[in-house]
């Protein structure tokens, strides 16, 4: 379970992540992971905590497929918290391919992803 501190959750947050300066997009064939430094002031994980939102499409399928995928990428993502730098938020956006996948798949998609978007930050 992803703890509510570490939830994206008004429409203008997710904005902010998508559309703000400074952000970063990795993509793979299930996924596109974008990643958006918050504050200038990275000091502390305890006032600015990474925070994750999570876009899942009707393109993805029913509803039903929809809440697996973002169950699973929810939980993928709440394991990772600690390897993302403290002040940064993201937000997951699931590509229908996402429907088909494994965990295992979606799991290393969203390394990948990680990786690559947050390789670029730190150059």
């Amino acid at each position: 379970m992803l703890p509510v501190r570490h939830r994206l959750r008004s429409g203008r947050d997710f904005t902010a992540v998508l559309r703000g300066p400074g952000r970063r997009r990795a993509s793979t064939s299930t996924m596109t992971v974008v990643v958006t430094p918050r504050g200038q002031d990275e000091t502390s994980a305890d006032t600015h905590p990474v925070r994750v939102g999570f876009v899942v499409s009707k393109a993805v399928g029913n509803s039903v497929v929809r809440s697996r995928v973002q169950r699973r990428l929810r939980h993928l993502a709440a394991a990772r918290l600690p390897q993302i730098p403290a002040g940064h938020d993201l937000v997951v956006r699931a590509h229908p391919a996402a429907a088909g996948a494994e965990s295992d798949q979606l799991g290393r998609d969203l390394d990948r992803c990680l990786d690559r978007a947050l390789r670029r930050e730190r150059r």
